[in-house]
């Protein structure tokens, strides 16, 4: 029988990928009562990871953010994929750029073995991973530390990124709209994202799948700009034609790509 832990973990899972979940149909999913499922679904809406309803559960709002601490346990196993498999195609010596987000946190634990590293962050959870890195040099941006997450935003942050030039460059995003626009909820974040794009010879996007139901405001650039995607499944139709004639590789974790970008 799973744990409490478990059960709740698919419990989030359920509501990320379908929107709302009928308890009924969670229980018959968990192999637990109705009033077990009643019960997990009015904690996790008491630590605000999911809305609950009469009957069932729901997402929070895709226009809103979430807090740092959800952030880290939602589709983690997803983002370690990703992050896996975009870490595989650094090689040792390189240069990069790496910012704010879950995901790419996930990345910089997959290049603890690297080595000769040359990394450029506004991350503060990046640097304390790569610690363990041989041989890697670090260097953090100035500017405001956001606490709720490790961030490093702010004017003075994004003016530090502008005075490198960095082999790769690999972000995060908050949201992808259907016409392929990158989407985050936080201006100064974006500065920082935006130089980064600027300022890297090759770009990875990593983004697992829930960021195309998302809908933050504020516009960051187009998917059409980096040179590689890496995310968890298949993005929808529209997304694909865009990587293809834009010549942007695709990378799914755990399948073969759809389409391979030399870098």
């Amino acid at each position: 029988m799973a744990s409490v832990e478990e059960r709740r973990a698919h419990i989030l899972h359920c509501v990320q990928q379908q929107g709302y979940v009928a308890n009924e149909d969670l229980a018959k999913v968990l192999h637990v009562t109705v009033q077990t499922v009643r019960r997990d679904v009015n904690s996790l809406a008491a630590e605000g990871l999911l809305a609950r309803h009469h009957g069932g559960a729901s997402a929070l709002s895709f226009a809103e953010n979430i807090a740092y601490s959800d952030r880290q346990i939602l589709n983690l196993s997803q983002k370690d994929a990703i992050g896996e498999k975009a870490a595989a195609a650094i090689p040792d010596g390189a240069s990069l750029f790496i910012n704010i987000g879950t995901t790419t946190e996930a990345f910089a634990r997959s290049l603890r073995m690297h080595r000769a590293l040359r990394v450029i962050t506004n991350n503060i959870h990046v640097a304390t991973l790569l610690t363990p890195a041989p041989d890697c040099s670090l260097v953090i941006a100035g500017g405001t530390v956001r606490l709720r997450d490790g961030g490093i935003v702010g004017p003075a942050a994004a003016a530090m990124i502008e005075q490198y030039r960095a082999d790769f460059g690999v972000i995060g995003i908050s949201g992808i709209d259907e016409d392929g626009t990158l989407l985050d909820f936080d201006v100064d974040e974006i500065m920082a994202a935006q130089a980064i794009i600027r300022n890297s010879r090759t770009v990875f996007l990593l983004a697992d799948h829930t960021k195309f139901r998302r809908r933050p405001m504020a516009r960051v650039g187009h998917i059409s700009e980096v040179s590689a995607f890496y995310t968890d499944q298949p993005p929808p139709a529209g997304i694909r034609s865009i990587l293809k004639e834009a010549g942007v590789g695709l990378h799914i974790a755990n399948e073969h790509p759809f389409s391979e970008k030399k870098t």
